[in-house]
Formats: structure tokens, sequence, C-alpha cells
């Protein structure tokens, strides 16, 4: 999965119709261009792409008041919001996902009922724990990573990385649990404060 579709398509959606400056400033707000490989480009390449594949409507609006070209505008067709979602729900519940897929995916999990997202998260959980026993059918880690030689440390990173996500996702499931964050289904506005100014 790319996290810059997930991403992209998920900031259009927050404005409802954004442009790809528009776009651009909320991903750079949330440092994103930091812990993935969203660039400037990459992000009006995706907007392009998805627009040709029918994920995306564009609209041409007025020249700015600069004299420059017309902006495209863009917005969520019906493919492109059962895509949304799709992969939101995906990085979510997956134990296996790219930490920039997954970061994008907390960027996002709000739009969710908070039950839902609650489920997915446990799912990730479930998830994480089938894949710690995979490992330790090949490798005791009270034995530590020595009887497999230098070999061994490989899986002996693999299980403390499930150890680490699990505890997190415990943790953040504890967190919503306790009534953190505003999700889709509870009063107010769940992305207030965290969209970029606009332009």
């Amino acid at each position: 999965m790319s996290a810059i579709r997930l991403l992209v398509l998920g900031a259009v959606r927050q404005h409802g119709r954004a442009h790809g400056y528009q776009v651009r400033a909320d991903l750079e707000f949330w440092g994103a261009h930091e812990w993935s490989n969203t660039k400037p480009g990459s992000i009006y390449h995706a907007l392009k792409q998805m627009a040709k594949q029918g994920v995306l409507l564009a609209h041409e609006v007025a020249p700015s008041a600069a004299g420059g070209p017309p902006r495209t505008e863009y917005e969520l067709t019906e493919a492109g919001r059962a895509e949304y979602f799709k992969l939101l729900r995906e990085a979510l519940s997956s134990a296996d996902q790219k930490a920039d897929v997954l970061a994008s995916a907390l960027g996002f999990m709000v739009d969710l009922p908070r039950a839902e997202a609650l489920a997915l998260l446990r799912e990730r959980l479930g998830r994480l724990a089938a894949w710690r026993s995979a490992v330790t059918d090949h490798y005791v880690p009270e034995e530590g990573p020595e009887p497999l030689g230098h070999i061994g440390e490989i899986m002996h990173r693999w299980i403390h990385s499930a150890d680490a996500e699990a505890d997190w996702t415990r943790g953040l499931v504890a967190r919503i649990e306790g009534g953190a964050y505003s999700f889709a289904d509870d009063p107010g506005d769940a992305f207030a404060g965290v969209l970029a100014p606009s332009p």
C-alpha cells in the first residue's frame, strides 16, 4: 500500500474539494515530508493519476489573482471514497504495514466511528500476536539470539519489534476507550486545529 495515496485521498476528503497546494500545505503541516516519501512533486503526480483513474474528480477553477494558470481542484468520487476507507481500514488492522502507511492511517483514524477504530486496532493486536508466534516457532526468545548465531539477531529484532508494536497499540486502544479524540460518531470536528491555515 502507498502512504501517499492514503494521505492525498484523506487530505482531499477533509476539504471536500481541494487544490494541490492545500493538500501539500496540510501534509507539510503534519510533517509528512519527515516520516514518509511525500514530496511536493509526488503529491501533484498522485492527484493527477488518481483523477485519471476515476478516484478523484478534477475541476478547473478561475485563474489565481496573481494571473497564473487556472487551478485544479479535486474531490473524491464514490470510487475514491470507497478506496480511501478500504486503505484506512487495511492500514489500521495490519501487522506488517510500513511505518509511513500506519502513520498515515493514524492521521485519519478519526474518520471512522470510535468502535470501528477500536475493532481494527484490536485486529492489529491479534495479527501481531500471530506473527510473533510464527517467529517463535523457529526461535525461543528466552534463550537469546546466540543459539542461531548472528542470524538469530534478525529474529531477536522481530520479536522486540512485535512486542513494542503490541505495547504501543494496547496503549492507543486504552486512550481511545478512555475517550481520547473526536471520532466520526462523536460531536464536534475531529480535524479542528489540525489542518493547515488556508492560504
